[in-house]
């Protein structure tokens, strides 16, 4: 099990070198932000619309089969999974349609019933109940929520992982830091802010090379779970959790000690130049496709 090749979320692809990776961060910053800010408000058909975008750069991006086809895999897995549940699950909403007509027991009560009224025809081909399978039913409502929820939590999940990918951790950072120089004015640390960032986005293979290395010495002992009991198992990965734990603040702390020992003490004072951020044709191509997907946008895709 390597957790480092079958689930890299938030690492950087070096190579190969696409065309997502040649654009400014800047400009992917703001592409990030749209199609994190799209699905508000927007009717089914322009979220399908996202998925089919996201992996349309996907594959235009040539990115290698093996970095992306577990990610995508699994996620549509999980998308399509959760957005099925959602459409049988009742939809919260209790319906008691009222008849037109008497019932024959109220009927026959009378003394003098009324003459038979006649069949009217259904107004409008609307039907709140789409399908119905005996206890299983789909319903408007819950077909609305379930394409809502499904189409979200892969246009979430993956648009930032296709960002992580196609960035290195120092473009993201300079990006956001030529960004927030505004909040600069407010007197707020953006340099440090930056800087944490940075670090923050380089321990995240750190946190699964600890995972992955817990796991293989677990998997090494042989441990025989079905003696253990759920109260052994539990505690076993109590002391697992408690080791990671450990471990991580110990990679913290040598990280910190690494960066005072070569005289780092302020971001202010200690300027490093990771990336030269520069803006080129690819990069207003890019822009100009983005503005002409929020007109489709507010043209076609509006939910109101």
């Amino acid at each position: 099990m390597d957790l480092l090749r079958s689930l890299p979320i938030g690492l950087y692809l070096e190579q190969p070198v696409t065309w997502l990776h040649r654009l400014d961060p800047r400009t992917k910053l703001l592409w990030l932000v749209s199609i994190l800010v799209m699905p508000i408000l927007a009717n089914a058909q322009w979220r399908f619309v996202l998925v089919l975008l996201l992996m349309g750069l996907t594959l235009t991006a040539w990115i290698p089969w093996r970095v992306w086809r577990r990610q995508m895999g699994w996620l549509l897995l999980l998308s399509g999974l959760v957005m099925v549940l959602t459409w049988v699950l009742p939809d919260g909403l209790s319906v008691d349609q009222v008849p037109r007509l008497p019932t024959p027991e109220a009927m026959a009560a009378l003394s003098d019933p009324p003459e038979a009224l006649p069949q009217f025809p259904q107004p409008a081909a609307y039907h709140y109940v789409m399908v119905e399978m005996g206890p299983l039913q789909v319903t408007q409502r819950s077909l609305g929520l379930g394409i809502r929820i499904g189409t979200l939590l892969f246009t979430l999940i993956y648009g930032t992982n296709l960002f992580l990918l196609t960035t290195a951790a120092e473009e993201i950072t300079v990006a956001l830091e030529v960004l927030m120089r505004p909040l600069g004015w407010l007197r707020l640390p953006v340099t440090e802010i930056a800087l944490t960032l940075t670090l923050a986005l380089r321990f995240i293979p750190l946190v699964l090379e600890e995972v992955q290395n817990l796991i293989r010495s677990v998997q090494t002992r042989a441990i025989h779970w079905k003696k253990l009991g759920f109260r052994g198992a539990a505690q076993v990965w109590l002391m697992v959790a408690e080791r990671l734990l450990a471990n991580l603040l110990l990679r913290a702390e040598q990280i910190a000690a690494a960066m005072e020992v070569r005289g780092f003490t302020s971001a202010n004072e200690h300027r490093v130049v990771w990336h030269q951020l520069q803006l080129r044709w690819r990069d207003g191509v890019a822009v100009v496709v983005l503005a002409l997907l929020w007109w489709a946008r507010y043209r076609w895709g509006s939910a109101l």
